[in-house]
C-alpha cells in the first residue's frame, strides 16, 4: 500500500513477537484508518528523495558502497534497483497484491485470477503468512510468485537503522517461506509505502529478492468504490506496467470486483499479464 494511504504503525513492536500478537496489532491499527480518503501518493513507488535507483525503469546507482549497512553485495545478475518493468516486455501488465494473506479475501482474489488465467505477485506480511500457511501454499500452487512485504508494515522504516530494516525484511522472508514449504522462495521485496533505502534494497537483493515498485496506484485500500478503482487503472496504466491492489488490511470487496473488471478490460485491450523483471535492469 502507498505511504499516504495508511499511516505507518506507530507502535514499536519487537520483531520477535508472536505472529498472532503482531498481526492483531497491524490490522487493529489498519481498521481505524482504512476509510481515510487520501488524495496524494508516491508516484511509482520510487526511491526516497536523495536515493538513486528509483526511476520508472528501476535504473540508477545504489548511492552507497556495496556491503554498507551490514548487507552483502547482491548476487550476480540480481540488481538492487527497484523493478517496474515486466518480463514479458511490450505491453505486458504486472498484477501485484499487497498485505495478505487474508482468509476471507485472498481466496476470492485467487478465484478471480484463476478465472482469467492470470498470474500475480503476492506481497505478504510475515505474521499473516505464518497465521495462514494454507493460503500461502495455495498462492504458490496456483503458480503465483511471493514477495516480502516486511513484518510490521512500518512505512517509516526508511528512517530506522539498517539492523532494524534487515530484521523486518529477513524475518518476514523466513516466515513466508516456512509457510509456503516445499522449497518455495520469496522472489521480490516491496517496501511498505515505498520506504526503500539503499540498505533495504541491498539487503533484499543479497538474499535473492528483487526490490519491486509499482506504476499504477489503484487506491483500493481506501475503498473509493469499484468504478473508481477500475478508472484509476485505465487512467494510470500509461505510467507503466505494474499495478497495485490489496487483499489484506480490511474489507476488500471492492478490490475483488474491480480486479475482475480490470482483467476483463486488459484482455479486451489485448494486453497480456506477466511477472515483474528480476534480473533485468
Amino acid at each position: 500500500m502507498t505511504r499516504t494511504q495508511k499511516p505507518g504503525l506507530r507502535a514499536r513492536m519487537a520483531v520477535g513477537a508472536s505472529a498472532a500478537a503482531v498481526a492483531a496489532t497491524i490490522w487493529g491499527v489498519t481498521a481505524l484508518v482504512a476509510t481515510d480518503d487520501h488524495t496524494t501518493h508516491r508516484q511509482e513507488n520510487a526511491a526516497r528523495p536523495g536515493e538513486a535507483g528509483g526511476g520508472p525503469d528501476g535504473g540508477g546507482g545504489a548511492g552507497v558502497a556495496p556491503g554498507a549497512g551490514g548487507a552483502p553485495a547482491a548476487p550476480a545478475g540480481l540488481p538492487d534497483t527497484i523493478a517496474h518493468a515486466s518480463e514479458g516486455g511490450g505491453n505486458t501488465v504486472n498484477i501485484t497484491i499487497d498485505d495478505g494473506p487474508d482468509p476471507r479475501w485472498t481466496p476470492q482474489v485467487l478465484d478471480v485470477l484463476a478465472r482469467h488465467g492470470v498470474k500475480a505477485v503476492f506481497c505478504m506480511i510475515g505474521p499473516q503468512a505464518k497465521a495462514h500457511p494454507e493460503l500461502v501454499r495455495q498462492v504458490v500452487a496456483a503458480g503465483h510468485r511471493l514477495c516480502d512485504h516486511t513484518m510490521n508494515h512500518d512505512t517509516a522504516m526508511d528512517k530506522k537503522p539498517a539492523a532494524y530494516q534487515e530484521a523486518q525484511i529477513l524475518d518476514a522472508k523466513r516466515l513466508i517461506e516456512e509457510a509456503a514449504g516445499g522449497g518455495a522462495k520469496v522472489e521480490y521485496y516491496r517496501a511498505p509505502g515505498g520506504a526503500f533505502t539503499p540498505d533495504s534494497r541491498r539487503i533484499a537483493a543479497a538474499h535473492g529478492m528483487r526490490p519491486l515498485g509499482w506504476n499504477v496506484d489503484t487506491k483500493d485500500f481506501g475503498r473509493p468504490g469499484t468504478a473508481a478503482i477500475v478508472d484509476a487503472v485505465k487512467r494510470e496504466i500509461g505510467n507503466g506496467p505494474t499495478v497495485l491492489f490489496h487483499d489484506g488490511g480490511g474489507d476488500r470487496r471492492q478490490t475483488v470486483e474491480a480486479l475482475d473488471q480490470v482483467l476483463t478490460w486488459l484482455n479486451e485491450q489485448g494486453r497480456p499479464t506477466g511477472f515483474p523483471v528480476r534480473t533485468a535492469p
